[in-house]
């Protein structure tokens, strides 16, 4: 019987290995370094933590980052193939629990990523350009009072454009895509070292009123100060989601066994190091008090930056997000397309999704699809609700890779050295459950609707293996 290949031969295709390790490191700081640096020291500073340990919860969370990068760095020496995380949980576990890491990538972590990013750019051009919006007068119209497909025209017509936009791009080839990164990456970087500079550089006036804070310092050791110091981390985890995409691209990275965990370590390094600094400027130019009293949805960042340079700094600031998530948008649409691809290729999603295009060699079809899913989710506005879940279904994820870490590294099929290991797998797990448990307690509806999510992929799981069995009859 004629084989699939034949029948389909876009499917035996191989992509091109193309990246380098500075590439690869750009892209895993690039997909890091979104909007979360800019947003999240307010909220931070209102949860009445002193500075020691805000700057504490950007560390912790960067210390459980690098943990989780070791992880991946050792899982990375089993395959060469695409796909990364679902590669790895395949080879651990099997098919069906890679299958369900994959199908909530689609469903949540990828694609609502990729439509909350989109979403953000579009908000910020539209500080620039204010946009108009063409479908106002049907922005009530709703599906079930949940789905307001019209609302925000304007803002959602722009972030559904940048996701074509960067989806051709990449279709055009891995290399377009990287150098794209490369460049906007490297100009994100140079704009939070100045933001840095000049925050560490900033001297105060002499007299300035100190306005009257609106959460008191939290006692270190109280119940109160361990929930403040976890919902901080939370937020830092938001801003360092992103470490483990660059093992998605695993097929078109040279050399992939060396070099990716190189770059995922030292992608996670520059992040933090960013992070740690770029929020210690802040809180040198105003003080906690000050940064207390911003109201919720003012960026810090920007608030910092006009204290420092007037309304020239808001201008720069505001350019420097738009062009900081752009970055990242683009990092994520490469990424991403390639898990659904290797999902395809072992016959656990839509078959076409195999494809590579023969001129870009390329997974055009997989990048399509991830396009198409993003931009309903765009129009949906339901993205805010997934991205709620993202860090819950990653940690859900990354506490298995880190048991499959131990389990190939026990039986062998792991004979290199491993950093951190076994603590860095076995913190990874504990953190896990304990990042879990406290999401399903403080947010039960929604930790059941992840789930529930989640669990939907089941019935497809199986209607792909009976296509895959027929197939192969």
């Amino acid at each position: 019987m004629e084989s699939t290949n034949q029948r389909n031969p876009e499917k035996s295709i191989p992509l091109l290995r193309v990246l380098g390790v500075p590439t690869a490191i750009l892209l895993v700081a690039g997909m890091m370094i979104g909007s979360g640096v800019f947003k999240k020291i307010i909220p931070m500073a209102q949860s009445g933590l002193t500075e020691t340990w805000i700057l504490g919860a950007w560390v912790i969370a960067g210390i459980i980052t690098m943990f989780g990068a070791f992880t991946i760095s050792g899982l990375a020496t089993l395959t060469e193939e695409s796909g990364g995380v679902y590669e790895y949980l395949r080879l651990a576990f099997g098919n069906f629990f890679s299958f369900l890491f994959g199908w909530t990538d689609f469903t949540i972590i990828g694609s609502a990523s990729i439509a909350a990013l989109g979403f953000i750019f579009a908000q910020t051009v539209n500080v620039f350009i204010p946009l108009p919006s063409p479908f106002a007068s049907l922005a009530d119209i709703s599906i079930g009072s949940i789905i307001f497909p019209f609302a925000d025209s304007g803002v959602k017509i722009i972030a559904i454009a940048s996701v074509v936009l960067l989806t051709w791009i990449n279709y055009r080839g891995v290399k377009k895509g990287g150098y794209m990164n490369n460049v906007i990456t490297a100009a994100k970087i140079i704009g939070i070292l100045m933001i840095i500079v000049l925050g560490l550089l900033y001297t105060s006036p002499e007299v300035a009123p100190e306005p009257v804070a609106t959460a008191e310092t939290i006692e270190f050791g109280t119940g109160a100060f361990f929930t403040a110091l976890f919902a901080a981390m939370l937020s830092a985890f938001w801003a360092y989601d992103g470490w483990s995409s660059a093992s998605f691209i695993t097929g078109e990275i040279k050399n992939p066994k060396r070099n990716l965990p190189i770059a995922i370590i030292a992608g996670v390094t520059i992040a933090m190091t960013l992070y740690v600094l770029i929020n210690y400027a802040y809180m040198h130019v105003l003080s906690l008090q000050q940064l207390r009293v911003v109201e919720q949805n003012q960026i810090g960042a920007v608030v910092v930056a006009e204290t420092m340079i007037g309304s020239l700094g808001q201008t720069l600031i505001t350019a420097l997000i738009m062009i900081s998530v752009f970055g990242a948008l683009n990092g994520i649409i490469l990424a991403h397309s390639r898990i659904y691809y290797r999902m395809a290729q072992e016959n656990f999603f839509f078959k076409k999704a195999a494809n590579v295009h023969p001129r870009y060699r390329t997974p055009y079809i997989s990048l399509l699809y991830t396009m198409i899913w993003s931009c309903v989710l765009i129009v949906s506005g339901t993205f805010d609700m997934l991205t709620d879940m993202v860090i819950f279904a990653g940690f859900l994820f990354y506490g298995f890779i880190a048991i499959a870490l131990i389990k190939m590294k026990r039986s062998g099929s792991i004979k290199s050295k491993v950093i951190g290991y076994p603590w860095a797998p076995l913190i990874i797990i504990v953190f896990s459950i304990a990042l879990i448990y406290a999401t399903v307690v403080a947010q039960p509806g929604q930790s059941l609707i992840g789930l529930g999510l989640i669990l939907i992929g089941i019935p497809f799981y199986f209607y792909f293996r009976k296509n895959d069995k027929t197939t192969n009859k």
